[in-house]
């Protein structure tokens, strides 16, 4: 099996054991997860189908930022205890990604389940020299890591618009780079507050995951990624900290999913332009939600509209007429050779449109797929 990764910029066998560990980052449960996340995490289920298929056992890890910025200020406004909002989508989430038939993960931790690690992580970080700490605040020093940008192969000057866009608040006086990112921060007043030897306070955003993976998949990843949107400041820093603290490889293939658009704008929670699973699942059936995400490259941003539903709900009718065929074909080995290159779906289902069309059973490798006819 053949997959691009992100830091190699190219497609590489996968040099994998009977095991394969995976990592996939999660959502910020402050409101409903939207297309573009479920357009990720299909990602990752696919590639744990084809695997299993091939004989491997899979562990995917996908994580809860259930504290950070945004779900700690949505609480705010809406007056509740931050766990309770996280619960509350949580909920939702785990409902949508049903509806669209994916695998149960490995494991799914939370950040506020993880305090203990990422405090001995920081420690780590500053007892080595690789970080600093000012009023409470402690930054990792990027200066220190030669390799920072292998992940994402943005320059100086795109990094710094990228940590503005993102919250990372370059123009913060107490970094000595402004490209230096927070380990650990003082807590506000209405904020959760945990005890260091820095003062009390909360994580960062970036050794969240850094501590969980390390902690539930150990030091070297074979397989980690999220939205393209993370692999900077997200992706660059976890691998940053990760590496500077265990001197292994973070990291073997870096996925990074293509976004998901409507109206010619990324979908976003802070635009509000979203189109939702739930909503899609009202209009056809959960399966064809699943087969018209499936019919885009993981890699490519693509725009959603809504024919594209109606031509998965066609789609699905087609290969259900050859259910009564008892003649099978070599196009399960076709799909197979389609994911094998770089989780090529499309291909994998045009595969099974031509055997559909040829009158051969096709129940076989749409199942593959993740589409029960």
């Amino acid at each position: 099996m053949k997959l691009y990764d992100s830091a190699r910029q190219g497609i590489f066998p996968m040099e994998l054991g009977p095991l394969v560990t995976m990592y996939s980052c999660g959502i910020t449960p402050y409101d409903s997860a939207h297309l573009g996340h479920a357009f990720v995490y299909l990602t990752f289920d696919v590639l744990q189908r084809r695997l299993r298929d091939a004989g491997h056992q899979t562990h995917c890890v996908r994580n809860v930022t259930d504290v950070d910025d945004d779900i700690l200020k949505k609480a705010r406004q809406l007056g509740v205890n931050y766990l309770d909002l996280a619960a509350q989508e949580m909920a939702k989430f785990d409902r949508d990604m049903q509806l669209i038939n994916l695998l149960p993960v490995f494991s799914e931790p939370r950040a506020t389940g993880a305090i203990a690690e990422i405090l001995t992580l920081i420690g780590q970080t500053f007892d080595e020299g690789l970080a600093y700490e000012v009023d409470g605040w402690v930054y990792f020093e990027v200066s220190k890591f030669p390799r920072f940008g292998q992940v994402s192969h943005e320059s100086r000057a795109s990094m710094l618009e990228l940590a503005e866009i993102h919250g990372g608040n370059p123009s913060d006086p107490r970094r000595r780079d402004p490209l230096d990112f927070v380990l650990w921060q003082p807590s506000l007043a209405d904020e959760p507050s945990w005890e260091s030897r820095w003062g009390a306070g909360r994580p960062g955003w970036h050794i969240e995951c850094s501590a969980l993976a390390l902690r539930d998949l150990g030091e070297t990843l074979d397989v980690h990624g999220g939205g393209r949107d993370l692999a900077f400041p997200h992706h660059e820093c976890e691998a940053a900290q990760s590496e500077s603290v265990t001197g292994a490889p973070f990291v073997r293939h870096w996925l990074h999913v293509g976004l998901v658009g409507l109206d010619g704008t990324k979908m976003s929670k802070s635009l509000g332009n979203l189109v939702f699973v739930d909503k899609l699942a009202a209009q056809a059936e959960p399966a064809a939600v699943r087969l018209a995400l499936l019919d885009q490259h993981y890699r490519q941003d693509w725009e959603w509209h809504g024919e594209l539903l109606s031509l998965a709900q066609s789609r699905l009718a087609t290969w259900r007429s050859t259910l009564t065929c008892a003649r099978a074909s070599t196009v399960l080995d076709d799909v197979r050779e389609a994911l094998d290159d770089d989780l090529n779906t499309p291909g994998a289902i045009a595969a099974i449109d031509e055997a559909a069309q040829a009158g051969f059973n096709v129940a076989t490798p749409a199942a593959l797929l993740g589409i029960t006819l």
